[in-house]
């Protein structure tokens, strides 16, 4: 199994025009997008609440969440982002990536378009 890295950015969406482009590991098994909280600061970003989230160790950790823009190309998605700390990895997670309309192949580790159905 390989690793996938992506490059975005993001933004405020009450400041869509000041962004910060960030390097992500697309980890398609994470529900929620994790950002450094010093660039969801730095753009204004503000937590809405806060998460509770369980390790693979079984040991729980809480993290504030709020939105945030992501654009990646010509996708834009609006979607919750966590605030991580220093020692948390920059993850892009399977809410961010629908909201983008992608998907990952976890065989050839590439995005793929998600084909867009309204029911």
């Amino acid at each position: 199994m390989g690793i996938t890295v992506l490059e975005l950015e993001i933004a405020n969406p009450a400041g869509p025009e000041v962004t910060e482009k960030l390097e992500f590991l697309i980890d398609s098994g994470s529900i929620y997008s994790v950002v450094p909280a010093r660039v969801l600061k730095r753009l204004g970003i503000k937590p809405l609440t806060d998460q509770v989230f369980r390790l693979a160790d079984g040991s729980k950790i809480t993290r504030p969440k709020g939105g945030a823009i992501f654009r990646y190309k010509d996708r834009v998605g609006v979607t919750d982002v966590v605030f991580g700390k220093p020692s948390d990895a920059t993850l892009l997670g399977a809410l961010t990536l629908e909201a983008l309309g992608l998907s990952l192949d976890p065989l050839k580790r590439e995005l793929r378009e998600l084909p867009m159905l309204m029911v």
